[in-house]
């Protein structure tokens, strides 16, 4: 079961987000500190939790809304302040459809909400008839009854079938009913409703959410004994991570407590051993790093009145030992960001190969990492936690945003008292601030492929980058011509920019440049060729691809087909008939609107969303000319 779609209203400063679309496998809330990010992973988490976590009206309950809600007569404990919509997925659907029947649901979705005073409610579309059906396939129903049969579409008439054949009595009419009752048995389970056990079973089924901020950082020392008898409703965040990590060490007297020093070395060693191998396995920052773990006694001092019986505290240490420095340092003396990493990863190990599923949520994940740990740890939940369950995420760095994959950021803003925290995926609608992480996390990829590749195709705008990604990829799908994997595609920020970005790093890195055609030409990019620093066939225009004179990127579409995008990006509803001229699409546009430009980002969004539809719809035109250009482009390489 997957999470699709959560609204949380009425909690801390969020009053509504509406409806929020989650990724199925990795989605990122990007926004500025305090403005409702955690918000929403808290009232997301209260759902159904992993670890203990209740709502509480006095303290989340909007602070301004309190009062004035109660004088109003509302019964705050009632308020709902979470709902998720949750898809079904196969093995979900065929477990339900093998003890209700096929079609008893419905739909392949369902809803969960939670109000503040704790009440669950699980909604789904039942079909009663098709429940019924499958609890009567069950039984050989003898002909007498056959029209009481076919009539029963609701489980009150089942009972008074079933009552009819056991007041009837005889072999036939006895072993049926005997049927009939063992096939509801088994449907009802312990519920007395039907109803009550498909929720029941769907609730089963529902992922729980393991939440993971900084406050649930592992101590540097555990007391075992005291650890282990308190109630697991009353651990702290600490305390809940440091349980994991003693249970992942086998927290029994066969192992952990064992008195045979050699049998609790052993253990202790293979739990340090698998820590290292999985910190190792994405910790880039420093691989001589080794994970100790010992236990040391210490002695109580007894209670008065003297004579008092002493007492042994068993605790459970971590150490790491760094083998570049040849020394070991207790845990709590190592970086933040590694020991968030490391507690992370023992808290989580509770959950890893469990059978029942997981949502995890990450409230600022490794704030006190470098950049090029936060990569690792991108590449961490990308690799090992994304492979099985979904991961949600909040930041404000733009070193844990994913530019290769922007389609997953949600962009989080407070709006003031009237209207609350906002999460949306519309980047045109945030502020300049919130937006940072995604424009830095863009910045530091052009950077990063200005340096380090070889091979560099040099574009206009991000529109452009789109288009190309995108096309190549599709193309490719259906083994046709797409772009050499060996290209980078580079946006420059415009056509004006574009002489000056070669001028400036042409002699160290080998470039095409792909430009629109204009009437004006490109003479200051001829005059770098003249120049030996590009050369003439490395300087590609779209003209050569579409066969005319003036041509943007947009014209290897069909008209309809780019109308259809621009339509869908500004609400508009402009045909081929209302367009004049031959030139570019987007200069018919603008004339036809009558203004200088628009914006042409905007398009490029709607097909990055909605690749899936849009992309299998395409005209053969308009992928041959894509293909020529993919081409054109290729052979370039040296």
């Amino acid at each position: 079961m997957k999470l699709a779609e959560v609204q949380v209203r009425n909690f801390k400063n969020i009053l509504d987000s509406t409806t929020v679309d989650i990724e199925p496998d990795i989605t990122c809330f990007v926004g500025k500190n305090e403005s409702g990010k955690t918000a929403f992973l808290h009232s997301l988490y209260r759902l159904n939790p992993a670890r203990h976590a209740v709502f509480s009206v006095q303290q989340q309950y909007p602070a301004w809304l309190e009062k004035a809600h109660r004088r109003e007569g509302k019964k705050l404990e009632d308020v709902i302040p979470v709902r998720a919509v949750f898809q079904l997925e196969n093995s979900d659907l065929s477990q339900i459809a093998r003890r209700f029947g096929d079609g008893a649901l419905v739909s392949s979705s369902i809803t969960v909400e939670r109000s503040y005073g704790g009440q669950t409610l699980l909604n789904a579309k039942f079909d009663e008839a098709k429940a019924v059906a499958f609890v009567l396939n069950k039984a050989s129903i003898p002909t007498d009854f056959k029209n009481q049969s076919a009539s029963s579409t609701t489980f009150v008439a089942l009972q008074e079938l079933h009552e009819a054949l056991v007041a009837n009595g005889g072999d036939n009419c006895t072993t049926a009913a005997a049927a009939i009752e063992s096939a509801r048995s088994t449907m009802l389970g312990k519920a007395d409703d039907w109803g009550d056990a498909l929720r029941a079973a769907l609730w089963e089924r529902t992922p729980k959410f393991f939440y993971f901020d900084e406050y649930s950082s592992l101590p540097g020392t555990i007391k075992i004994r005291e650890l282990l008898s308190k109630p697991v409703d009353q651990l702290t965040d600490e305390e809940a991570t440091a349980r994991s990590l003693l249970e992942l060490a086998g927290a029994d007297q066969d192992y952990l407590l064992n008195a045979d020093y050699e049998i609790r070395k052993r253990e202790l060693e293979n739990v340090a051993n698998s820590l290292t191998h999985d910190v190792l396995e994405f910790w880039t920052t420093n691989p001589e790093l080794r994970v100790q773990i010992d236990i040391s006694q210490r002695t109580i001092p007894a209670a008065p009145p003297p004579g008092g019986q002493q007492s042994v505290l068993d605790e459970l240490r971590v150490r790491l030992w760094d083998d570049r420095h040849l020394l070991s340092l207790p845990f709590g003396q190592r970086s933040s960001g590694f020991r968030w990493f490391f507690s992370f990863l023992a808290a989580f190990s509770q959950y890893e190969h469990g059978s029942k599923p997981i949502v995890i949520l990450l409230d600022e994940p490794g704030l006190g990492l470098h950049a090029r740990a936060q990569h690792d740890f991108l590449n961490f939940i990308e690799k090992r936690l994304a492979k099985k369950c979904q991961v949600l995420y909040t930041t404000h760095s733009p070193f844990l945003v994913q530019p290769s994959h922007l389609e997953r950021a949600r962009l989080v803003e407070d709006e003031g008292r009237a209207v609350g925290s906002q999460v949306t995926s519309d980047v045109l609608s945030i502020d300049k601030d919130t937006l940072f992480p995604l424009q830095g996390a863009l910045g530091y990829d052009l950077a990063q492929h200005l340096f380090i590749a070889p091979h560099n195709l040099v574009v206009e705008g991000t529109s452009d980058y789109t288009y190309l990604l995108l096309l190549s990829d599709h193309l490719k799908s259906l083994n046709r011509i797409g772009l050499d994997e060996r290209w980078s595609i580079i946006p420059v920020g415009g056509a004006d920019l574009v002489p000056s970005f070669v001028a400036l790093l042409g002699h160290h890195l080998e470039v095409t440049v792909l430009l629109d055609s204009r009437r004006e030409g490109h003479q200051r990019l001829l005059k770098l060729a003249d120049q030996a620093i590009l050369k003439r066939n490395r300087i590609i225009t779209i003209g050569e691809i579409t066969g005319t004179k003036l041509a943007d990127i947009e014209d290897l579409f069909t008209t309809n087909e780019y109308l259809k995008l621009y339509n869908q990006a500004f609400g508009a509803s402009i045909k081929e008939s209302d367009l004049t001229g031959t030139d570019a699409i987007v200069t018919r546009i603008a004339r036809f609107l009558a203004v200088d430009r628009f914006d042409h980002g905007k398009p490029a969004e709607v097909l990055l969303r909605n690749r899936d539809k849009f992309l299998p719809s395409l005209s053969p035109s308009s992928l041959n000319q894509f293909e020529e250009l993919f081409r054109r482009i290729n052979a370039t390489l040296t």
